[in-house]
């Protein structure tokens, strides 16, 4: 697995009609809120140019790409945070995720009622990150409650834990998330221990029509505006142009998608915004008959990169013999890149590259 994400919104922004379209799973798309009671999950192949082209030199028996798992959470509304709508239950799915793409309505369609109104990106984004906000406050408030208890009898971890909170708390208290705020070393442990939903980073997805898919339009300049404020990234998709993308054979995809002037589909432009929003890297294998592509995040030492193939990887790891790509292309094989010295052994501390090909030596 490479990285999961939880898709939310309010209903009707057209979570399930992208779900659908990224995943092909058929999760069921109406127009009512709170069609997605249980959330779907969809795994995807992270489309890789490079995986390929080491595939087509080396020839190996056993191909496998780099996946996301998409999970298509049910519609939040106001009150979400004290069970309103289908209340905390989804606020717990998001917990589990490493990041959240937010989608947000901007397309107006007199056909597909919006549960607040007119269409406005602003008001449905503060709606929805207020709801996170709200419940990582209660959140907080319970364990403020409880670390105080053990604070005031002497225990220094308590102390530091409680310190922590009550910062998180103060900024929460005037509307910053807390991915916004600078975290310590030290405060890493305990700031994990609280899985806070305002901690995850977040992809605005703006959902639009055909028409205005090439442009900026009113709607999407301001999700720009309110993604640049809070650090996020954005990505212009069209849900229905997507689900007829999916329905294609792979091999008419890309004249479907020049035909229309885009250069990529929005299920590869969701995937490069998530690996830039959580700066995410590929490296890649050769075990045994299988060629293999594995996501880490940047700067992931080698032995921690080796345990994502095998935990007795990570703990009898000797070094790593790393090629990277751009010397494999340039070398042709692998035997030849080995011959002109491009193959590199590196120890405990190196920090893993993207495009790295690493043969891990282990004693078990």
């Amino acid at each position: 697995m490479g990285f999961n994400c939880g898709i939310i919104g309010l209903p009707n922004v057209g979570k399930s009609t992208l779900f659908n379209a990224l995943t092909c799973a058929g999760a069921e798309v109406a127009n009512y809120p709170f069609c997605t009671i249980d959330p779907n999950a969809g795994i995807v192949r992270v489309p890789d140019e490079r995986l390929e082209r080491i595939a087509s030199v080396v020839k190996p028996p056993k191909v496998t790409p780099t996946t996301i798992e998409f999970i298509d959470i049910a519609g939040l509304v106001r009150g979400a945070s004290k069970g309103e709508g289908l209340g905390n239950q989804f606020l717990g799915h998001i917990r589990q995720v490493d990041a959240i793409v937010h989608i947000v309505r901007c397309f107006d369609n007199p056909d597909i009622a919006h549960i607040y109104g007119p269409v406005d990106p602003v008001r449905d984004i503060e709606i929805v990150n207020m709801e996170l906000i709200l419940a990582d406050l209660d959140t907080l408030a319970r364990r403020i409650a409880r670390t105080d208890k053990v604070a005031r009898a002497g225990d220094k971890a308590a102390r530091k834990a409680l310190e922590v909170y009550r910062r998180y708390e103060d900024a929460l208290k005037r509307g910053i998330p807390a991915r916004n705020l600078d975290v310590q070393e030290d405060e890493q442990e305990i700031l994990a221990e609280a899985h806070l939903l305002t901690s995850k980073k977040v992809l605005y997805v703006a959902n639009v029509s055909e028409k205005v898919l090439k442009e900026d339009g009113a709607y999407i300049a301001k999700v720009r505006e309110t993604a640049a404020k809070d650090g996020s990234r954005v990505a212009v998709i069209c849900g229905d142009l997507e689900m007829e993308i999916a329905k294609l054979d792979p091999e008419e995809r890309q004249d479907f998608l020049e035909d229309l002037g885009l250069k990529e589909s929005g299920l590869q432009q969701i995937i490069r915004e998530g690996y830039a929003l959580l700066d995410l890297i590929t490296f890649y294998t050769t075990v045994g008959p299988e060629l293999r592509a594995w996501t880490i995040r940047r700067g992931t030492r080698a032995p921690q990169a080796a345990g994502r193939i095998h935990t007795d990887m990570e703990k009898g790891f000797i070094r790593a013999e790393i090629l990277h790509y751009d010397d494999f292309l340039e070398a042709g094989t692998v035997a030849a890149a080995r011959e002109k010295g491009l193959l590199h052994f590196q120890g405990k501390d190196y920090a893993m590259m993207d495009g790295d090909i690493a043969y891990f030596r282990f004693s078990v």
